[in-house]
């Protein structure tokens, strides 16, 4: 295998020390770029007001105003808000978890008859700009067809468009692909059903990919803005996106700031959370036997 540098000079001193100081340097910017703005909104809420609206800008506070992560709660009545965002993306994670993976499933080992002219087709959708699609969901939500129900200001406007992902339904397909079919058959021959084995024998060895389509699913809803923006005119049921954008004209900077950072935490925790079960979920090729 031929490589920029070669095994030989590699396991020599000077490339041992060459090697380390690269990857030490090249793992330090890229840690340096993903925490410098987690400190940035940080320390800019804990700054006054003046403080934080000065040129140029200060690196560490002068005065700390930790007390100011407090004042947006109340102020923002964030609690509010969180429990509106967390039932919009609680909903659209398992919307998509119930119509995905059932989706992917049958299209990866049921096969059905122009299974991939419907794949192609669900992959095309991703060509469109998200833009082209606002008007035609938001006719559809407004006089649901069938029912003739109107979902403004319904969790539902969100959960619904939400639920047949593409992107999710492609990832989940290519997951399902590595699963040998020996064991489909073998559970076929001890009488399971699809749903049976979808359910017992799917499912348990496909947690990484699952993890993946949860998190994507999760922190699409949670940062969403033009969709709420769209469905939810009434401001009490507003997400945090909306209602953040909603008061940052009347909203002191650094409690607006405080604000943002409170309203990303979360995320931020799922992802150190559930980060083993992700890269797995990303680099699993094949199901060991």
């Amino acid at each position: 295998m031929r490589t920029l540098v070669s095994p030989s000079t590699l396991r020599s001193p000077g490339g041992k020390i060459g090697y380390a100081v690269i990857f030490g340097c090249t793992l330090l910017l890229f840690v340096i770029a993903f925490l410098f703005p987690l400190y940035w909104a940080m320390t800019g809420a804990m700054k006054s007001p003046q403080e934080l609206a000065q040129t140029p800008a200060t690196f560490i506070p002068n005065e700390w105003h930790p007390e100011t992560f407090a004042d947006a709660w109340d102020q923002l009545s964030l609690g509010k808000y969180f429990l509106n965002t967390i039932i919009v993306a609680g909903g659209a994670w398992l919307a998509q978890l119930a119509i995905d993976v059932p989706a992917a499933f049958a299209l990866s080992k049921l096969r059905p008859k122009f299974g991939n002219v419907v794949l192609g087709l669900m992959l095309a959708t991703l060509m469109l700009p998200a833009a082209a699609l606002l008007v035609p969901t938001y006719v559809t939500i407004t006089d649901l067809p069938l029912l003739n129900v109107n979902l403004i200001n319904s969790p539902a406007a969100v959960w619904l468009p939400a639920a047949a992902n593409a992107f999710n339904i492609y990832l989940l397909k290519r997951f399902f692909d590595q699963i040998p079919d020996e064991l489909i058959e073998a559970a076929r021959l001890d009488g399971a059903g699809p749903v049976r084995t979808l359910w017992r024998i799917i499912l348990p060895i496909s947690r990484p990919i699952l993890a993946v389509v949860s998190i994507l699913a999760v922190v699409a809803a949670w940062k969403d803005f033009i969709w709420p923006l769209l469905v939810f005119p009434d401001t009490e049921k507003q997400t945090l996106s909306v209602m953040l954008q909603r008061v940052a004209i009347d909203m002191p900077l650094n409690v607006l700031v405080a604000g943002m950072v409170l309203a990303s935490l979360p995320m931020v925790a799922l992802f150190l959370a559930f980060q083993r079960h992700i890269l797995a979920g990303l680099t699993a090729g094949s199901v060991k036997g």
